[in-house]
């Protein structure tokens, strides 16, 4: 019997995983530098799962997906859509975004894979949104069509950053001062917790010691710090104040959630921040903010997960 597989690919790594029908099974992952083109990659985990022939595959990829020609953002692989299928011999192949997969994992997920933060309860088939604080800050929506679950994409980690509390206009002061503009990925990503740490540095008039996004979370974490804890605390309310715009944005009954490679490494902060105060102070629309769920996924292939789900949709078999 023909199999189908998934892969999720970053800038470092490719992680395949083999299609079941209870989601992904058969992990495996690789060095992108450990191969020249994305094709041997792929091959490489055909030959070490050779009790396996594979027919149709999803791939889910971080640059953007317009056209046949695919150029990554951070790496120098770029491919033929078309070209990708004949050299692995499928029959069906499909390429997507990764915030595209990301999207499609949300309505698989389970309470096990997910951390909740704060109240609310999702309708089913209701519209969702994920937004990923990582190396950038990525955004998607989805929405159930009487085709299935469609993500509506978009690049919503540059609109404008838009100040709520007198820490914030510092910060967004900084920004503009430095880059000319302010935008939501120069606070919510890993350079964005250097910007607003190098802002609260500078407005309290102390050197900024730290360089990384690594060491400011961890003198948060560990209390060793003021300006580390004063900048994860305000990085945890800018988030709330962006999940609740995308709730409003999109009627998101179905729930807001966190992905991407930052906030998992401080769950209990942010349960314990004020970012779910911030998701619904929203004035005269609290009322309409204040049932819908906000959750920190939980579950590390949510990627290959949401690959799999978008194959298994698109594919009759």
């Amino acid at each position: 019997m023909t199999e189908k597989f998934v892969a999720d690919v970053g800038g470092t790594n490719i992680r395949v995983a083999r299609v079941t029908e209870s989601g992904v099974a058969d992990i495996k992952k690789y060095m992108c530098t450990d191969f020249a083109s994305i094709d041997l990659a792929i091959a490489k985990y055909f030959e070490d799962m050779p009790q396996y022939q594979f027919s149709q595959g999803c791939i889910a990829i971080a640059c953007p997906v317009l056209g046949d020609l695919v150029e990554m953002t951070n790496h120098s692989w770029a491919f033929s859509q078309a070209a990708l299928k004949v050299q692995l011999k499928l029959e069906n192949l499909y390429v997507i975004n990764d915030f595209t997969a990301v999207a499609h994992s949300l309505p698989v997920l389970d309470a096990s894979q997910v951390v909740q933060i704060g109240e609310g309860t999702p309708i089913d088939g209701g519209n969702i949104a994920v937004f990923g604080p990582g190396t950038g800050l990525g955004v998607e929506h989805i929405t159930m069509t009487s085709s299935g679950w469609q993500t509506l994409d978009g690049e919503g980690g540059h609109i404008d950053f838009a100040p709520v509390d007198e820490t914030d206009v510092i910060i967004w002061r900084h920004l503009q001062k430095q880059f000319g503009r302010a935008s939501a990925e120069e606070v919510m990503s890993g350079r964005g917790l250097y910007n607003i740490y190098t802002a609260l540095a500078g407005d309290a008039g102390v050197d900024a010691v730290f360089n990384e996004p690594a060491q400011i979370t961890q003198a948060a974490l560990d209390g060793s710090c003021d300006i580390a804890s004063a900048t994860l605390t305000q990085f945890c309310r800018i988030m709330g104040s962006f999940a609740g715009n995308l709730a409003l944005n999109m009627a998101t009954t179905g729930g807001i959630f966190i992905g991407g490679g930052i906030a998992n490494r401080f769950p209990e902060f942010i349960q314990r921040s004020d970012f779910r105060a911030r998701f619904e102070a929203k004035g005269q629309m609290k009322h309409y903010v204040k049932d819908i769920p906000t959750y920190l996924i939980a579950e590390p292939d949510h990627g290959l997960l949401g690959a799999a789900a978008y194959l298994q949709q698109h594919t009759a078999s």
